[in-house]
Formats: structure tokens, sequence, C-alpha cells
């Protein structure tokens, strides 16, 4: 038997009480004592937590509840808007490695054909050691008449003849920077918003502008698993009276077509002088009366969140808080260490910097967020690969006069050198809630299809197409329409006035026509009148079809004019019967034909 821990009590509830209504009544009446639960089971020894049922909602709640001293875990079966098999595999493999016994057998299906087998691991411990292949370097630019621009996320740069604005391209792949794979949100590969504001920085030099005062982003931008986005970031080229300018970031799949539209992403403003730099921070670190705060399941827990960094995304070493700030170390992977040199700040430390929040106060509200709208970001230092950060939370409201909440919502950023020099600023950084709708309707959609809708002029010769098998047999039923009239009747025609007509005409046991031709009915009046009794016709003869098992073999043609956009849609009466025509051979193949 399962002992069952009450949210009553908080303790384990016996038989007698879960059996007595009183006992229900103050399930629904008093306090839910659901942490109560929680602890109690940590007192009683037990380290991991399984959720049962359509979400992941109980298992942050549950990881606040816990006293956190002890090496425990709390696992989600399923997740809202995820693969449910790949998630409770996920689910499975996390109690396994927690020592939780797990029958393979049922799991995996090896009993069965073709099922999951077992292999040998290395002896050795895995060395995790980087094996991509590095990018080609940049290709000579200066041919096409452009400048290099001498960055890993901008090919070139060029200032344009008629406006004098500045023209910063370039081209993202898998391929060409394969870091960006380890930035994974709600299953997509996404462009972080530290890259957005690493080129913004980077534009900002190159037209005297030490500062990004103003950086919104607008649409996020997924990196294709195949293929490429091409890059186009836009600055003004006069500046107003204060020396600011503003600037764009957009996108379009390399896939798509010239005639293609470009995404826009991010918006902002770029100001003329940067903000000194804060003073020489104290060498002591953490900082006095700092308490320590632990980040070793961290990122197993942001993955439940939807973040699913990867190694170079998980730069967070140490954190600490004091008050309502928070104080972290970050430091690349060693071997993405020499890359950040050839950046002003390396996104992914940027990124990580941001992590902390995930660990504190800071990270109350829940769900999947991302970064927003900056604002007064400095750059004071280049290349930095390891970092000390302190986050702060920050009111007022975001840029472009957008409201902003406080605490959680917004934060500011300062990040130094080991020594305590200033490496970067951001007054302000709001965050806002992220779903996989919004990221899935980011994908780019291509119009270039291989396939399209064309209608091709036809003479006719007054014979219809017929199966190897068909016997002939053709009938009319209603008018003929005079374009058919003045053509020859096919052999073995034969013409009724309605289907009642049709059906009274054929003997027991007789041939059903191969293929039985109907023309839609005129009806004077209004077009509203002309649409409801075609459709009310319609409707009622492919019923009389349909119920009628001699015609099972047989095919149903409609015959309109002027119904679909072949030459343009004359009449919407025949328009509408082409409407439901098309939902009842949806519904059954091969009964029904639209001429």
């Amino acid at each position: 038997r399962i002992a069952i821990v009450s949210n009553v009590t908080g303790a384990v509830a016996s038989a007698d009480e879960l059996g007595g209504a009183d006992y229900w009544v103050r399930h629904v009446r008093q306090a839910v004592r659901f942490a109560d639960g929680m602890r109690w089971l940590e007192s009683e020894g037990v380290t991991t937590f399984l959720e049962l049922g359509p979400d992941g909602v109980l298992s942050a709640m549950g990881e606040a509840s816990l006293s956190g001293q002890g090496a425990t875990a709390v696992v989600a079966a399923l997740r809202k808007e995820r693969s449910e098999a790949d998630t409770l595999a996920r689910a499975v493999a996390r109690l396994y490695v927690r020592g939780v016994g797990v029958d393979w057998t049922a799991v995996l299906g090896m009993a069965t054909a073709g099922g999951a087998r077992r292999v040998e691991l290395p002896t050795y411990p895995f060395q995790r050691r980087r094996f991509w292949l590095d990018s080609a370097a940049d290709a000579d630019v200066t041919s096409a008449g452009l400048t290099p621009a001498d960055h890993p996320l901008l090919s070139a740069a060029v200032t344009l003849a008629d406006d004098s604005n500045v023209l910063f391209t370039g081209r993202l792949s898998l391929r060409s920077h394969p870091w960006l794979a380890d930035h994974v949100v709600l299953g997509e590969v996404l462009l972080p918003g530290t890259a957005f504001v690493e080129m913004a920085i980077r534009a900002g030099d190159e037209v005297g502008c030490g500062r990004v005062e103003e950086l919104t982003l607008q649409a996020p931008l997924l990196i294709p698993q195949k293929g490429a986005v091409r890059l186009q970031l836009v600055v003004d080229g006069e500046a107003d009276e204060s020396g600011r300018r503003s600037v764009s970031v957009y996108s379009r799949a390399e896939e798509l077509s010239g005639d293609q539209p470009w995404v826009c992403h991010a918006t902002g403003v770029l100001g003329g002088d940067a903000a000194p730099p804060a003073e020489h921070e104290s060498a002591v670190w953490p900082p006095a009366g700092a308490t320590p705060v632990g980040v070793d399941r961290l990122y197993e827990r942001l993955d439940g969140m939807g973040y699913g960094y990867g190694p170079v995304f998980q730069g967070l070493r140490a954190a600490w808080q004091l008050g309502d700030e928070v104080f972290a170390d970050v430091r690349l992977p060693e071997e993405s260490a020499a890359e950040a040199t050839r950046f002003g700040l390396h996104p992914a430390v940027l990124d990580a910097a941001l992590h902390a929040m995930g660990l504190t106060a800071l990270a109350e509200g829940g769900g999947t967020r991302l970064p927003f709208s900056w604002r007064g970001v400095t750059l004071h230092a280049t290349g930095a690969s390891t970092v000390r950060v302190r986050l702060t939370p920050a009111g007022g409201g975001a840029a472009s006069g957008t409201a902003a909440g406080t605490g959680s919502d917004t934060v500011s950023v300062h990040i130094t050198d080991d020594s305590g020099r200033s490496v970067a600023s951001v007054e302000s950084l709001v965050l806002r809630a992220a779903s996989p709708d919004q990221l899935r309707s980011a994908r780019p959609q291509s119009r270039e299809h291989l396939y399209r809708l064309d209608w091709t002029r036809r003479p006719s010769d007054g014979s219809l197409p017929r199966d190897a098998s068909s016997s002939g047999m053709v009938a009319w039923v209603g008018a003929v329409p005079e374009e058919i009239a003045r053509i020859d009747t096919p052999e073995g025609t034969s013409t009724y006035r309605d289907l009642a007509d049709l059906e009274a005409a054929l003997p027991v046991g007789s041939s059903i026509p191969d293929t039985v031709v109907v023309s839609l009915p005129r009806t004077p009046g209004a077009v509203t009148d002309q649409v409801r009794a075609a459709t009310e016709w319609a409707l009622s003869t492919l019923q009389s079809w349909l119920a009628d098992e001699r015609y099972a073999t047989s095919r149903l043609a409609f015959v309109t004019r002027g119904a679909v956009a072949a030459e343009g849609v004359e009449d919407l009466a025949a328009a509408a019967v082409w409407g439901l025509v098309r939902s009842a051979q949806s519904e059954n193949p091969d009964r029904f034909v639209l001429v």
C-alpha cells in the first residue's frame, strides 16, 4: 500500500480520516498545506518526487517548499505543449539516475521485436570535450564594394549613398555559428536577446555612438536546423540634436525569394556618449554578508521551465544573495573562451549573467520569460570570458513608454572583471513572458511552393472520360446547359427531370449509370435567395444520393458555370454549391465530381 500525505494536515492520513465526510469538508474549506506535506516527506528521507498530471504546475512549488539542504529533485511526468513521449522518457530517465527502480522491459519494449537493447558504456568518465568544426574564415567583402564589419555576427557594412544610412549585413546558421545550438527555448533554437544588444553595440561603434539607450525586441529570431537566415542592421545616417540615431534589426530566411518581406526583430536608439564606468568595486568577492545560493541543479530546473541551455550557455558557476541583490560568477567553457575576444561581450556571457534571476525571488511568476526591452546599455571593456555580475531589481517603465513591472519583471545589471573593473552595465532590462505558440508563429513561411493551382482551357468534343471498367452509361438530371446542348449527346446518355424521375425509371435489377450529371437549377430573385435555394437543393441532392445504395459504385457530377476563379467568380450561388460539395467530397472520396 502507498501512504497518502494529506494537504489538510501536512502529514500521513489514515484510512478512517479519508473515509469520513468531515475530512473532505475540511479539505474544501481549510488552507492547503502542500508545503507542510512536502517538508514532512523530506524529513522522512524522501529525496525524489514525481508529479503526475498534465503539466508541471506543482514541480516549481515543490522545489520552493523543500529546504534545499539535501540532494532532492522534483520531476514532472508531463509538460504542457510538449511531446508526451519525450517528456515522460526524460522523467523516467531522471528517476532512474536518482536510484529509482525502473522496469525497462515495460518502458522500452525490450521483449518485443524491434525494441530497445542494452549497450555497453565506456568504462571511463565522459570528458565533455568540444569537437565542433570551426567555421571558415569570413570571405573578403571588399571586392564587392563593402567594408568588413570584423564581427562574428555581422559580416559587412556600407554607407548608403542616398540617405547616408549605415547598413550592416550578416548571415547566421548552425553551421557557421554552432554555439547558437546551445540556446534552445521552448524547443526552438532562438537567437538570444543578448546577441541583438551585441550587434547594436557594434553598430554604435561604427557611427560614433557609445551607448545603447533603448533596444526593444519585437519578434523572436529562430535559427533553422538547416539553411540560414540573412541579417540586416540599419542605423540612421543623420543624428538628432543630442547625437542619437535610431537602429533596427531585420532578418529573412535564406531560402525565401527576393520578393518576400524582411521581418523586423528589434528597434532602438543609439546614444552619442558612453556612460562613464562605475567606480572600481571592492576586490572582496563575494561581498561581505552575502549568502551562498546553490546552483548545482539550476540548469535542470531551467530545463523544466522551457530553457534548453547547452554547455556554452551554462556559464553560471556560483551565486550569492544579499538583500534584494544577487551576485554571480560567470565563465565561458574553456573551449569557447578564445572566441570571446572577437566580441564586445559574448552573448553567452551576458545571457548566463541573467540566469542568476532563476535562483531567487527575482524568478517569481514562473513560466518562460525572455528579454524584451533594454535601456542604458554601455560596454566598458571587450573580450571578457570570465566576469562577476550584480543583479538588482529595478522599477520603472520599458522603452518607448511601454509600462513595465517591478521586481521580477525589471532588473539592472552591472558586470565587472575579476579585479572589479567595469565590463558592462545595463540600467534596466524588462522581461516578458513567451509561449510556444509565439515562437512557432515566428518560423519563416515560404510561399515558393512547387505546386500551384492553374486552369487550362480545353476544347470539348462532346465525349466524357471513361474508366476502363465503365459501362459508359451516363444520365443527365435537370436542364442541360446551353453549352452542352450544342454538343452532340454522348452515346448511352439519357436525360431525366430530377433524381426521383431517374429512380422511377430504373427497373429492378437494371444497370445503374456510371455517371449521373446534375446541373444547378436557376432561381430568380435576390442573390441571397439564390444562394439559399442553391445550397438547399445541393444538400438535398447529396443526401438522397448517399442514402440510395444503388448509387454506391456511381459518381454524381455537379455542372456549374462561373463558380470558381478561372476567369472570375460570376455566380455566387454556384460558388456556394462548390463549397458544399467540396466538403462532401472530403467525407466521401470518389463519390462526387465538380465540373
